[in-house]
């Protein structure tokens, strides 16, 4: 469901291909954001209609590829801190696009070895693509083709319950998701209804497509809507996007942030040569009283 969501920071992705088990109806002639995030990353799974957005996009928001970039290395940057310095061990991954090695799952348990996570998108080739990737790790891994607005049903799920049966803490990732959201359907509430969902000692990775030019967020919106055919809602400015935080403990940065620089692990990774918009957002954990 992500425009800018999940991917490999740096060439080419590897990707497994989805096997014939199951047929996909896939509209080509309309662009995906999922999709047309994989055409910024470098991969593979992508039609000409998703290029060509890309190539329109690119036009009104010039920095948006090294955004992308930005924001794959944020997410893996943050799952490796959840997992290594905070000891979570159970990711839930919201609207984790096309699988890109590595993927969530990797990258915690390499700090973490047998962290579970689970996945959901409601994008039919997210879903064939992750059933192939879970041939890799069965018991440690799952895949969800659902709405991630649908908490209920989420959490109903025996994937997600065994996550949170015993208590122990578990990491939300809305990266880069919420702006697919439109505001009718409160993706703030959202981010709430899931926090209070989760075990005590959780945490949510957030970020969104931000902007403070009214003028850019409104472009960029309204192209975006047009061209996937409203399964978008939008960009918002900063002081929108602090909002997802209200009642989080920030961590590593005392407020939300343009996600290159936080807890940077390293002085060379992309930048945008262009702030038009960017991604903003951070790591809060769940506080109770």
């Amino acid at each position: 469901m992500a425009l800018l969501s999940t991917g490999s920071s740096r060439g080419p992705v590897e990707r497994p291909r989805p096997t014939r088990e199951r047929a996909i109806s896939i509209d080509v002639s309309t662009p995906s954001v999922a999709r047309m995030y994989d055409f910024l990353i470098n991969g593979t799974d992508n039609y000409a209609s998703d290029r060509e957005a890309c190539r329109m996009l690119l036009e009104i928001a010039p920095s948006t590829r090294e955004l992308a970039l930005i924001n794959r290395a944020f997410l893996v940057r943050s799952v490796r801190y959840l997992a290594q310095e905070c000891g979570i061990r159970r990711f839930i991954d919201h609207g984790s696009g096309l699988p890109t090695r590595p993927n969530v799952h990797q990258v915690a348990q390499e700090s973490q070895p047998g962290a579970q996570v689970v996945y959901i998108d409601n994008d039919p080739l997210v879903h064939a693509h992750g059933r192939l990737m879970l041939a890799e790790d069965l018991k440690t891994t799952a895949v969800i083709e659902g709405d991630m607005r649908d908490v209920d049903g989420n959490f109903g799920r025996p994937e997600v319950r065994r996550l949170i049966e015993d208590g122990e803490p578990v990491a939300a990732l809305f990266v880069s998701v919420l702006h697919c959201i439109p505001d009718a359907d409160d993706p703030w509430q959202l981010v709430k209804d899931v926090a209070d969902r989760l075990p005590d000692g959780s945490h949510l990775v957030v970020s969104q497509l931000a902007s403070d030019h009214a003028q850019l967020r409104h472009e960029v919106t309204e192209f975006m809507r047009e061209t996937t055919g409203g399964t978008w809602g939008r960009v918002r400015s900063t002081a929108e996007v602090r909002r997802y935080f209200d009642g989080l403990a920030l961590q590593k940065a005392e407020e939300p942030v343009e996600v290159s620089t936080w807890y940077p692990d390293t002085d060379i990774f992309p930048r945008q040569a262009t702030q038009e918009w960017i991604e903003y957002g951070g790591v809060g954990k769940v506080v109770r009283p």
